[in-house]
């Protein structure tokens, strides 16, 4: 009788979930692949994973995977899992999410559609999981290596170059989000020790180094090229774009100025001039960082590989100085300018930094009397190729010296000249009796 009782009696349903339950977690459920993905080719192809599962890491991790550690597995390239939310109804999309990790084959790897075989409506999370795609790194030092999966991450790239020129509408907070960290994934990275690391400081020349030419630059390239397309684009809001091109991403781009590859410091100066141009807000903050690797170059290490670059930046962004020069502009000529003549490698870097001397003066004249003494000052000795160089820029403040200044400091600076007719170097002769022509020809025109 209880039997048949409690046998009457409602069961509680089973605690345990069946293995083929959808389980909701903190990092949510497995999301579907966008339109433009067929079976074979879904987001889960990126990182190799298993199409039938695959679910959204939480942001924090994605900014942190995509920065970090895709460097780090022995040159191994890194595994991007991706998921995108498109935005509806004016709210703001959920960031596509990534994890670095190993690829495990070539097949993981594969083409994603072109931008001409999708909708205009779904351009935007194609270019997303494309910028995902192109954050996956490659090892360069072996050529032999995933030569399949870096032509096409080489083809993508070339994709997203055309695509960022010929976008016609401004780039949202998202976009931008995924495109800064892209060219971070590809760009920042730590230069592997150069065979002058180890030599002492005093047996170091710069110029009788051989540059180390760098293996990825087939992909850098594209991604200099693109980050440049996108900092110039008239689609890239400077106001929302700050947020992303920081004072952190500034000094990191800074830190590859001392690449011994010419080629990427020629690209850099291009986009830290094209970031000096449209940032407005960045302006000090940049003179002030260029002022410090200045500084460090000087009283520290005596070796930097982009000294030239960023003094060729500086002579542009000085001959845009308003008048008066404001002080910090006359301290900067006076605690880093004129010191950059005491460094032996001064040669590697002279032609830009008397160009921005030149500029000081023409700007002020009055500063003139500070340049030639600053010059007297780190005259070298028994160096005559330097001392040609330092005559040369001599003349050139000497030309936009007015007779107030010259006077204050003629003393010095005739005996300086009378030591260099002295010298037995033939060449400190020529140059000197050709400033000296050149002042009492220019004499005679101003009699007349």
């Amino acid at each position: 009788m209880i039997k048949q009782i409690l046998g009457r009696l409602p069961r509680k349903p089973s605690s345990k979930s069946h293995p083929n339950d959808v389980i909701s977690n903190d990092e949510g459920v497995a999301s579907a692949a966008p339109p433009f993905m067929n079976s074979s080719q879904g987001p889960n192809s990126v990182g190799g994973l298993n199409n039938s599962r695959a679910s959204s890491a939480p942001a924090g991790k994605a900014s942190n995977a995509s920065s970090g550690a895709s460097r780090s597995n022995n040159g191994a390239p890194a595994q991007q899992s991706s998921s995108i939310n498109k935005p509806t109804g004016g709210k703001k999309s959920t960031a596509i999410a990534s994890q670095a990790g190993p690829l495990p084959g070539s097949g993981a790897y594969e083409v994603l559609p072109s931008f001409r075989d999708v909708p205009n409506s779904e351009k935007q999370n194609l270019f997303i999981w494309k910028l995902a795609r192109c954050s996956v790194i490659f090892d360069f030092t072996d050529p032999s290596k995933n030569l399949k999966e870096k032509d096409i991450k080489r083809q993508t790239l070339l994709e997203l170059v055309d695509y960022i020129s010929s976008v016609s509408s401004k780039f949202n907070e998202i976009v931008m989000q995924e495109i800064i960290k892209m060219v971070a994934a590809n760009l920042f990275r730590t230069f592997p020790s150069s065979n002058h690391d180890n030599k002492l400081l005093e047996t170091f020349d710069a110029e009788e180094e051989e540059p180390m030419m760098e293996p990825a630059w087939p992909h850098l390239q594209i991604v200099y090229e693109f980050l440049l397309r996108f900092v110039a684009s008239p689609e890239t809001d400077a106001k929302l774009a700050k947020r992303y091109i920081d004072h952190s991403f500034v000094l990191r781009l800074l830190d590859l100025f001392d690449s011994e590859d010419q080629r990427e410091r020629e690209y850099l100066k291009t986009i830290l001039h094209r970031i000096y141009g449209k940032f407005m807000v960045h302006r000090p903050f940049i003179r002030k960082a260029i002022n410090n690797i200045f500084y460090r170059f000087i009283f520290e290490t005596g070796k930097h590989n982009g000294i030239a670059e960023l003094l060729e930046i500086l002579g542009s962004i000085i001959n845009g100085f308003a008048l008066p020069l404001k002080e910090e502009h006359k301290l900067f000529l006076v605690r880093a300018l004129i010191p950059l003549h005491k460094p032996k490698c001064v040669s590697m870097y002279h032609q830009q930094l008397s160009y921005c001397i030149t500029q000081f003066v023409e700007k002020d004249c009055k500063l003139a009397d500070t340049v030639i003494r600053g010059l007297l000052k780190h005259w070298p000795i028994t160096n005559s190729s330097k001392e040609v160089m330092f005559l040369s820029e001599l003349e050139e403040v000497l030309e936009a010296t007015q007779a107030a200044e010259f006077q204050r400091c003629m003393v010095p600076l005739f005996r300086q000249i009378g030591r260099c007719l002295n010298s037995s170097h033939f060449q400190l002769h020529l140059v000197v009796e050709s400033m000296i022509l050149t002042g009492v020809n220019d004499c005679k025109i101003k009699e007349k």
